[in-house]
């Protein structure tokens, strides 16, 4: 005799219990009010042949406990319907009521709000940059993309990252970055990048390979542990995989090899200093250099700047480009100035 596997899909009863959480309570007690404080004005108009503004007062008096006299002389089924209301409906007001003070003594409370008010943040975002994972990498880039003045949003579902988060009043978004509904909660339609840094590497393929059916402009950089795995990710999407382990090893060597090299690249793509930042910028249609050489432009003469390089919009870099080198629309200048003549130059220029 062959036993039939036992089912272990949750009831629906279950399925509610957890999707209400924490608010169980409040909700059970705030469900039970209502339908007493509906079911007594509804008796008092049939009994006493009340008004509803009378059966109302009625109940709210009775419900709260204030001790006024009786809206009108009660008959003795008004007085069955009384004590009726004051055995169940003052029991579940003040059940509601402890509800609440435990909700906004454990924090509940304000989870909940924090929580709508950071989705409401969320939501007005737009083209911000998606972090998925707040380990060792993912939180380092979220931080150095958030000291840039960029918007960004963290998806993480480990419960003490998520803590972490709220702690520092980083946007975030709890859960699993693989599923769609949580890259959309995330502002994915919207967003403008997306660094998938989780540390599995078929999920940041998974991440990968959704965001771009999802949103097919967005730019995506994505975490690998080896270059061996670096082409599931270019199919499934991403524009960028970068290596995280080798980088680090190769600056390190840098450091003890070129240290005054690696030093200045440090302060200049930090920007610590006021007179040392290194940017880039792209020409735009409306920029008044396009179609002009580097020497027409007047870049250095009227912006104190250094061009060390054009990226052409075919992808073609030029580095230390010659006087006679055109700049077009869509190329990307990498500058060397002080923060001030970078800001001057975007505005003019840009």
């Amino acid at each position: 005799m062959t036993r039939k596997p036992l089912d272990r899909t949750p009831s629906p009863l279950v399925k509610l219990k957890r999707r209400l959480g924490a608010m169980r309570p409040m909700i059970v007690g705030l469900a039970a009010v209502a339908i007493i404080f509906v079911a007594g004005t509804a008796a008092y108009m049939l009994v006493e042949g009340w008004g509803l503004f009378d059966s109302m007062y009625m109940m709210i008096i009775t419900l709260s406990t204030v001790g006024y006299g009786e809206v009108h002389p009660l008959s003795r089924p008004g007085e069955v319907i009384t004590a009726l209301v004051i055995l169940f409906g003052v029991g579940s007001f003040f059940y509601l009521a402890g509800a609440i003070v435990q909700m906004v003594m454990e924090g509940h409370l304000q989870n909940l709000f924090g929580r709508r008010f950071m989705q409401r943040s969320i939501d007005n975002m737009r083209g911000h940059v998606i972090v998925c994972g707040f380990g060792r990498i993912g939180s380092v880039v979220a931080r150095e993309i958030m000291g840039e003045g960029h918007d960004v949003v963290v998806v993480e579902r480990s419960p003490q990252l998520v803590e972490e988060l709220k702690f520092q009043h980083i946007p975030h978004v709890a859960g699993d970055a693989t599923k769609d509904e949580i890259l959309e909660a995330a502002g994915l339609l919207r967003a403008s990048s997306l660094v998938s840094a989780l540390s599995d590497e078929a999920a940041n393929v998974y991440v990968t390979l959704t965001a771009r059916q999802l949103n097919p402009d967005i730019h995506i950089v994505a975490r690998s542990d080896s270059p061996e795995h670096s082409q599931r990710l270019n199919r499934a999407g991403a524009n960028l995989v970068l290596f995280p382990h080798r980088y680090g090893g190769m600056r390190m060597a840098q450091s003890v090899l070129r240290p005054t090299v690696l030093g200045f690249m440090d302060l200049a793509m930090r920007g610590d200093i006021e007179d040392l930042q290194m940017e880039q910028m792209t020409v735009s249609p409306q920029s008044p250099v396009a179609g002009q050489d580097l020497v027409g432009s007047q870049l250095r003469q009227r912006f104190n700047v250094i061009v060390i390089g054009i990226k052409k919009a075919d992808g073609n870099l030029l580095f230390n480009p010659k006087p006679e080198a055109l700049l077009e629309v869509g190329d990307t200048l990498i500058l060397v100035g002080g923060k001030q003549n970078m800001t001057d130059m975007r505005a003019v220029l840009m």
